[in-house]
Formats: structure tokens, sequence, C-alpha cells
């Protein structure tokens, strides 16, 4: 993968504000000659759920990956401009494994490990060299992932025999335990029912006291509920990021009323 600074970048547009954990600056990326991300400028709050929402392929999931450089993994990409995270970029002279350290990711579909409740938190930690307290640790993760009550006298069982939810919320878990300060998470509800989403939405809310959350999300009615800022994206481009409530009672540009009320999308 490619990576170009520009000189000079500077994080116009969309929801800028001095101190931003996340800062993108006019951000280009491309999977071999589709350009799929166009001068994405946007700032990120600390302690804030923010969602980014838009039609299919419009780059919501590729910005999400390029905050913790998993598209580098992918063969013939390219990226131009920067990702800032407490004002140091992430692209350069930096470890991608300490960013994705940093920075953890959850996935659309559950992924737990073919290992039992305990092993699938404590692994990522055990990796990264934790010397503490594993089952303290556990039980740490559990409960932040508001798993606790509902496994803690089954943490040697298989994570496999947990319901959808309870496996998303393990991932969740198993993400904290390697103590990122940003959590980023794909459309994390679109495989739950609503009684599990209903659970998810808690969890992600209490989280925020803790950590910095950006989830991609198609569900609108799920970003009002649970977001503090909401981004909206179209055909690779960042047509207006504000306040949730301000975004979808009063929008500021006509393609944005016109998703939300539904005209297309």
């Amino acid at each position: 993968m490619e990576t170009n600074e520009r000189n000079g970048s500077s994080p116009a547009g969309q929801g800028a504000s001095e101190g931003a954990k996340v800062r993108v600056e006019n951000l280009d990326f491309w999977y071999g000659a589709n350009h799929v991300l166009k001068d994405v400028s946007l700032d990120i709050r600390a302690n804030e759920v923010t969602a980014f929402i838009g039609p299919s392929g419009c780059g919501k999931s590729t910005l999400l990956r390029c905050l913790n450089r998993m598209n580098e993994l992918i063969p013939d990409t390219r990226l131009e401009g920067r990702v800032l995270i407490d004002g140091r970029d992430i692209y350069r002279n930096a470890d991608p494994v300490m960013v994705r350290r940093r920075i953890g990711m959850v996935f659309q579909k559950p992924n737990p490990f073919p290992k039992t409740i305990f092993e699938n938190v404590i692994w990522g930690a055990r990796v990264n060299g934790y010397k503490g307290d594993e089952a303290d640790l556990v039980e740490t993760c559990l409960r932040k992932a508001a798993l606790w009550e509902e496994v803690k006298d089954r943490l040697h069982a298989q994570a496999y025999g947990l319901s959808g939810g309870q496996q998303q919320r393990l991932c969740i878990a198993r993400t904290l335990a390697v103590a990122p300060d940003v959590v980023l998470m794909d459309e994390p509800a679109s495989a739950l029912d609503p009684i599990a989403t209903a659970k998810l939405e808690e969890t992600i809310l209490q989280l925020k006291e803790r950590y910095t959350i950006i989830i991609v999300t198609h569900n609108m009615q799920q970003a009002g509920r649970i977001s503090d800022r909401t981004a909206f994206f179209y055909m690779g481009e960042l047509i207006e990021a504000d306040a949730t409530e301000q975004l979808f009672t009063r929008p500021s540009r006509k393609r944005t009323e016109d998703y939300i009320t539904g005209r297309f999308g």
C-alpha cells in the first residue's frame, strides 16, 4: 500500500474542532483504479459515539478500516492524506500492529475464536505481553461489555455456545482486553435480533464513558438512538457531519435531507 502525505493540509469543513481524538485530513483512498474516498476531512471527538451513515458502497466501511490501517492488508490500494490519533499520524513512523492495538475493531458478524469464553477474552492480551491477573482482566472486560452476569458461571465453556448477541459482546470484551483508546464497529448489530440489538446499543452507550466509539450503520434509527454525532457519506464523499439531532432534524445539505427522508438510498 502506498501513502502520500500532502503538505499544508488542514481539517477543512465537516465538524472540525481543536483537540479531536481522531482527525482525518484530506483523505483519498483507491482500490486499484477505483477512487473510493474523495478528499474526506473529519474530526472525531473523544468519549462520544460517532455514526457513519449512507447508502451501500459510499465508503463508510472503507474509511473505518483506514482508521486502523486494516486496508493496507489489501493488495493494490493507495491512500493520500492523513489520519491522526491524538495529533500523531498513524501512517507515518508508526507500527501498524500497535495502531491496531490502540484502535480496536468489532466486525459485522460475530467472530469468536474456537476457544472458551475465558480464552477468547484473554488471547489478545497474552499476545501483547500482558503479565497481570488474567482472571481479573477477563472479569473487567466482560463487565464492560455487559456480559459478565450472563457467563460468569461458564467461563470455560466454548464461546460458540453463546447466542449471536452474546458472541458480539464477547468480541467487544476481547477488543477491550488489549486496552484500546478507540473502538471501531462495522455494523455490529446487523446480524442480531431486536432484543440483542437493544442490549448491544446499551453496551455501546456505557462504553463511551471510557472509549471513543465510531460505528458504521445502515440503520438510521440506531444512529439516532446511540450517536452523539453523525457523518453522512455519498459516493465516496463526506456530505455533512454534525450533532446527530441537528443532522437528522435540520440538515444543512439537501442531499442529506433527501437520504434521511427516504427519497433515495
